[in-house]
């Protein structure tokens, strides 16, 4: 109920529209002419409302004393500045942590930013693996063997996909390599020394011809003969027993590059099998792994290798079987110098 003395807007809003009908009704039967009867006749259809909800909503904002159909926007409150660090400082590192990294390139106490490694952690974390993934990915050219002196031969495989899919191909050569060798690799030497690419062709090209040059002059200082200098390509471990066997040595030896670790792309290793033939498992080889210079340097490497090659002619045996006592001092292991870890990005 509305109050008689109390002004209803929403009838009065009706009725005004109705006299406004009214008008321009009138103004039909006597129009004036031109643009102004246009003008008149929108100006009074515009002001009436279409619809019953409209003429409602006119009247609520009519009795709310606004006809804006949103309320003003709030004022911007005062965001206060970050603070200068987000996390706690970097904790100092522990001393034994600090000791221990001064004898390893591993990544060994490095602490902590809040509940995160540091940036500069990740940041060499993440190009010490583009190293690694830049060493699988590298091959070793075909003119490299020829041009570095060496007898080139391949593995069964025929190109880098197969060779990381397929190691069992790596494993055997190839026929045109296995005539080769049969034709030009001198037979029945102590020790045949064989320089391979394996899962780092960038190792071999960086030090195999060097390590291979130590290793004989090792040998012949023990004594011992050394074969043909062979360098294959594609070629994993067990390519030492078939070339071994072909020509028919005492002991195999093959230097390869070894899987890379973060950070170490160019690491060496050496596998050593007394009497090579097809079927030798790697318990019956020896082996020594991370000959790069922040590693086992290739001189000392060298020593190690010869010694081990003339040991096992000695006990006639290798791997597990091989007493590792009897082979002197080069078979002793030696604290490791302090090491640096070679920064690849900055702090």
């Amino acid at each position: 109920m509305v109050n008689p003395g109390t002004r209803d807007p929403i009838r009065s809003h009706t009725s005004g529209a109705a006299g406004r009908l009214a008008g321009l009704r009138t103004t039909l039967a006597s129009p004036p002419s031109g643009r102004r009867a246009c003008a008149l006749v929108t100006g009074v259809v515009s002001s009436i409302p279409v619809s019953r909800t409209r003429q409602l909503i006119a009247a609520l904002r009519d009795s709310l004393g606004r006809a804006e159909p949103l309320p003003p926007p709030p004022a911007i409150p005062d965001i206060p500045a970050p603070p200068e660090r987000v996390y706690t400082p970097r904790p100092e590192k522990h001393a034994f942590a600090a000791e221990a990294a001064r004898h390893t390139t591993a990544l060994v106490g490095i602490g902590h930013v809040g509940t995160r490694y540091a940036t500069d952690v990740v940041l060499q974390f993440q190009a010490e693996l583009a190293v690694a993934h830049e060493a699988v990915d590298a091959e070793l050219p075909d003119e490299w063997a020829s041009s570095h002196g060496f007898l080139g031969l391949v593995s069964r495989v025929t190109d880098h996909r197969e060779f990381l899919l397929r190691p069992d191909l790596g494993r055997r050569l190839s026929d045109a390599s296995l005539e080769a060798l049969r034709a030009n690799a001198q037979k029945s030497p102590d020790v045949q020394i064989i320089v391979a690419d394996g899962l780092s062709a960038v190792a071999c090209m960086g030090s195999g011809k060097a390590l291979h040059d130590a290793v004989a002059a090792a040998c012949a200082a023990r004594g011992l003969t050394v074969g043909t200098p062979v360098a294959a390509r594609f070629a994993r471990v067990w390519l030492e027993d078939e070339i071994g066997q072909e020509v028919g040595a005492k002991v195999a030896m093959i230097l390869l590059g070894e899987r890379p670790g973060l950070g170490t792309g160019d690491g060496l290793s050496a596998y050593v099998v007394y009497n090579p033939k097809l079927g030798n498992t790697d318990g019956d080889r020896n082996m020594i792994s991370n000959i790069h210079a922040r590693g086992i340097p290739v001189p000392d490497a060298a020593q190690r290798l010869a010694s081990l090659a003339a040991g096992m002619i000695a006990q006639r045996t290798s791997g597990v079987k091989l007493d590792l006592a009897r082979l002197g001092e080069q078979s002793e292991r030696t604290p490791r110098p302090p090491q640096v870890r070679q920064k690849l990005v900055g702090a």
